[in-house]
């Protein structure tokens, strides 16, 4: 799928429906950010390249490797280690991206870079996505939002036309014991983006006995109602359609015993954030 380039990097290639995904796990050594000779390279799982759920219209997305959450309810495991995936170069991603121009053009869609986390590579991703905006391509990133503000990341939202923003948990204990992470970064990430005036939408996980505590929907709630940027958000129901990646990895996984969420407790969390006037998808 991708021209042939002087990396000579061994690879596999899984093609299921329109996603190809891509497993290298040969440990191979990056390009010194320094360099202004060699092309810009990062490291992707899989491309999807007809998505219609990460973003307005049809869309090419590209799913990065590597992430620093641990999320239980994780979709794409697969994608936490940074040294898997395979190294590919913008170029060629842009070569794979107008070939699909047509179609997102017709449908209002572009392209979205999720992950994984896509801020971890802030270079490769500024590189792509101030690519894609010079041919008038649409773009959207899909992020935790955990990261530091730091000069590379606010580079690579300057190229972003919307954010898709995955707040995971709004009360610290409850965001740390389903992410092993801190929320703090992801909600100063938030309001940068509302400063910025950068549009956004937000997507939430409703986990029963996790994620559904009234006081953890109010508080996400309150919160969401302070961000004008802030366009629609989205409840995604729990499910458990990632167990056996998990299993096939080796992974403990602890929501074994976890049912999705039943249609009346998912009206109940939506109805919450109506109340604080939040249009939802």
């Amino acid at each position: 799928m991708f021209t042939q380039t002087p990396l000579n990097r061994p690879q596999q290639l899984v093609q299921s429906d329109n996603r190809f995904e891509y497993q290298n796990h040969t440990e191979q050594q990056l390009i010194p950010d320094n360099s202004s000779v060699w092309p810009i390279i990062g490291r992707i799982h899989s491309l999807e390249t007809c998505g219609t759920v990460d973003g307005p219209g049809i869309r090419f997305v590209i799913f990065t490797q590597g992430c620093c959450l641990r999320c239980l309810y994780c979709h794409n495991p697969d994608t936490r280690n940074p040294k898997y995936g395979l190294e590919v170069t913008v170029d060629e991603l842009m070569l794979e991206i107008q070939k699909y121009r047509s179609y997102m053009q017709f449908s209002g869609g572009g392209v979205t870079i999720s992950g994984g986390e896509p801020l971890i590579q802030p270079k490769f991703v500024g590189e792509i996505f101030r690519r894609c905006q010079e041919l008038k391509i649409h773009t959207a990133l899909d992020t935790s939002g955990y990261t530091n503000l730091d000069p590379a990341i606010k580079y690579v939202v300057d190229y972003v036309d919307l954010v898709l923003l995955d707040i995971k948990s709004f009360t610290p204990h409850t965001a740390r014991e389903v992410t092993g992470v801190s929320i703090y970064p992801t909600l100063k990430f938030a309001n940068y983006l509302k400063k910025i005036n950068k549009p956004t939408w937000i997507r939430f996980v409703l986990v029963p006995n996790w994620t559904d505590n009234i006081n953890n929907l109010e508080g996400l709630a309150k919160f969401i109602a302070t961000l004008d940027n802030v366009k629609k958000v989205e409840i995604l129901p729990f499910h458990k359609m990632s167990e056996y990646k998990w299993e096939s990895l080796g992974y403990e996984y602890q929501l074994k015993n976890t049912d999705p969420p039943s249609l009346e407790n998912i009206q109940k969390a939506k109805n919450i954030f109506k109340n604080y006037g939040i249009p939802l998808i």
